[in-house]
């Protein structure tokens, strides 16, 4: 079993050579992705309790969801106490050196944060939209939906960052001033239905399945305290090592085809070096505006 040094940490990776993606994709690629793109995730994990889809075999495998510590976590990367929905406390991971990420990533996992810090649990200082199309709807539809959701937001002060979901979808986020996250599970599900009275062809602001066919699902439930989104950067278990990748603007008004927001593993290096973090905003705290009404 391979040991490397990770910032003064030595970590054992096991069985490098494990075909994870049916392009070929192994899992020492998934690792030197993490190893080498740290920079760019880390600030998006940092000091929030981590949950974790696993899924070792690929996504054709066992996959399964956790937000308890994994066994064998070493004793140098950060544990934390966070109250659970039904009473008591809970135990999670918070990854807040590069060492901690690689650790994580050799367990295969798809990186999931609520949008509030251990410290302050339940006070979010991000609101989230997941749009989610359902067939034959697509990330086109989305794209739609997201610039009507940016002009909406604005309107408020607020600014919206894009990201693929890494699945079918976008995500929006916006940084807050910290409020509680009822009060901004509150505003969404407003937000969320204005966007579909006047997008009625369009969008859907329930789960009803029945309702979403052709229709972009405005999913604004993950700003729950209890709820969690995929973490900028994160590899998804997909068919192909799909990246849940920030996006600019621009590109979200002439995507016309979903080709054009499909991004994998291969594409992060050179988008990284032509756009840098383009989710940057959401880290810095003058960025941040008050929820509307509060």
């Amino acid at each position: 079993m391979p040991v490397v040094e990770v910032e003064g940490r030595r970590l054992s990776l096991s069985r490098l050579e494990k075909v994870i993606y049916p392009d070929g994709t192994t899992k020492g690629e998934v690792l030197h992705y993490y190893a080498a793109h740290g920079s760019a995730i880390l600030p998006h994990l940092r000091d929030r309790p981590l949950s974790l889809l696993r899924y070792p075999d690929g996504p054709d495998g066992e996959l399964f969801f956790t937000k308890r510590v994994p066994q064998g976590t070493p004793d140098w990367v950060k544990i934390c106490e966070v109250p659970r929905s039904g009473g008591g406390t809970m135990r999670q991971v918070v990854l807040r050196d590069l060492a901690s990420v690689v650790w994580a990533a050799n367990l295969v996992v798809e990186f999931h944060t609520p949008q509030w810090r251990y410290e302050t649990p339940g006070v979010a200082d991000r609101l989230v939209f997941d749009l989610d199309p359902g067939a034959p709807a697509t990330i086109t539809d989305c794209c739609e939906v997201a610039l009507w959701l940016r002009e909406r937001l604005a309107a408020d002060g607020l600014a919206a960052y894009p990201k693929t979901s890494g699945s079918k979808g976008l995500h929006l986020l916006s940084p807050l001033r910290p409020a509680d996250s009822r009060e901004v599970s509150e505003y969404a599900k407003r937000v969320a239905g204005e966007a579909a009275a006047e997008l009625p062809g369009l969008a859907i602001a329930t789960m009803a399945k029945r309702l979403r066919p052709g229709k972009v699902f405005i999913d604004h439930s993950q700003n729950a305290a209890r709820k969690t989104t995929a973490t900028p950067y994160t590899l998804r278990a997909r068919p192909t090592p799909a990246v849940s990748t920030p996006v600019t603007w621009e590109e979200v008004a002439d995507c016309a085809d979903p080709a054009d927001l499909a991004f994998t593993l291969p594409d992060l290096p050179p988008r990284l070096a032509a756009h840098g973090d383009l989710m940057t905003p959401l880290l810095n705290p003058r960025a941040a505006r008050p929820l509307p009404g509060s």
